[in-house]
């Protein structure tokens, strides 16, 4: 009874830990830094990523995840066992309860490395795996219990999903590898073509985050922005606006569009009628990317809901699962939602 209740979303850009009765406990980049020899982890989290693209050849810079996914096991289990510690704290030896967010398609060896990474990190038992898309559902307060189709579209940093959801079972759905990463690569990739000048992945984010927009508008915003000309290889500082980051992303935010159109098409008639009245709920820290509710009305003609938190409610989410679970586990699929690796008599 004393076991902490946590719930994890492990993205490819932040891990985000919600407690039950304390809410959202931390929320870092999903970034560690290493020696280069030995790989002897130096620091996690905001730490490492302030190290990010300043780090002498002694030291490399990494996120153990990519597209939602473990890459490096040894890596990613040392962060986890990190964080899982910090909320903790100086009580070890009651171990936790963990449900961990994982993307839609997740293949069977992924699955049993998030397993093995939260065991070694202090779970009290292997944890629960949620579908992301169920998660972000719940944690924006979707009643995806009723029989009654709720579409969720969670823009991460490393993927998008699209889901139409009912009565706990994803009934439609598709993941692109497009998201908040991709927008920076193609920031980065526009800047050097369109200016000459040769910028970093921070850079680009702080770019996306202050003056981005899904779309065209009058209120348009201007940065100076600091990099390394392309062709002299010195500091030079130039102005961006948003009508240029709009036309760098576009071709990805289009992609997002078909995504949702693609998943309507697959979905049953009755369903796809409720998500037509009812809307689609946009999660992830892309919905935060100015104007892409209004983008998506354009591009859909569904009516478009941004959730009221959109970058902790899949971690609040994944919490609020392990209450479900324990009551109505019955109604959940081991193919589309959960994931249990709990030995069970």
């Amino acid at each position: 009874m004393l076991a902490k209740k946590i719930g994890v979303d492990l993205g490819t850009s932040s891990i985000v830990i919600a407690e039950y009765k304390k809410g959202v406990i931390i929320d870092e980049p999903s970034v560690v830094a290493l020696t280069t020899n030995d790989e002897t982890v130096i620091a996690i989290g905001k730490n490492a990523q302030n190290m990010l693209g300043r780090e002498p050849d002694s030291m490399q810079v990494v996120r153990p995840l990519r597209e939602g996914v473990i890459a490096d096991y040894r890596i990613a289990e040392a962060m986890l066992t990190y964080f899982i510690r910090m909320v903790l704290g100086p009580l070890r030896l009651i171990k936790p309860k963990l449900m961990i967010c994982v993307p839609l398609g997740i293949s069977n060896v992924e699955q049993r490395a998030i397993r093995d990474a939260a065991l070694a990190a202090g779970s009290r038992k292997p944890p629960y795996l949620i579908i992301e898309s169920v998660a972000a559902a719940l944690g924006s307060g979707l009643p995806i219990h009723s029989p009654r189709g709720h579409m969720v579209l969670n823009i991460g940093g490393g993927r998008t999903e699209a889901a139409v959801i009912s009565m706990f079972g994803v009934v439609a759905s598709k993941s692109i590898r497009v998201g908040g990463d991709t927008f920076d690569s193609a920031i980065i990739d526009y800047i050097r073509k369109r200016h000459n000048l040769i910028i970093g992945s921070r850079a680009a984010e702080e770019i996306k985050i202050n003056i981005g927009m899904a779309m065209e508008s009058s209120d348009q915003k201007s940065i100076g922005i600091r990099g390394k000309d392309q062709l002299s290889g010195t500091p030079r500082t130039v102005s961006i606006n948003s009508y240029e980051i709009t036309n760098a992303i576009s071709v990805h935010l289009e992609s997002i569009a078909l995504t949702v159109a693609s998943v309507l098409d697959m979905t049953p008639p009755e369903l796809a009628s409720d998500v037509i009245d009812r809307g689609i709920m946009i999660t992830g820290g892309g919905a935060y990317l100015k104007d892409i509710d209004k983008f998506l009305l354009l591009e859909t003609g569904i009516p478009i809901h941004i959730s009221e938190n959109p970058r902790h409610c899949v971690a609040i989410g994944a919490l609020m699962g392990l209450d479900v679970v324990d009551s109505i586990s019955s109604s959940f699929s081991d193919i589309d939602i959960m994931y249990d690796f709990s030995d069970r008599e």
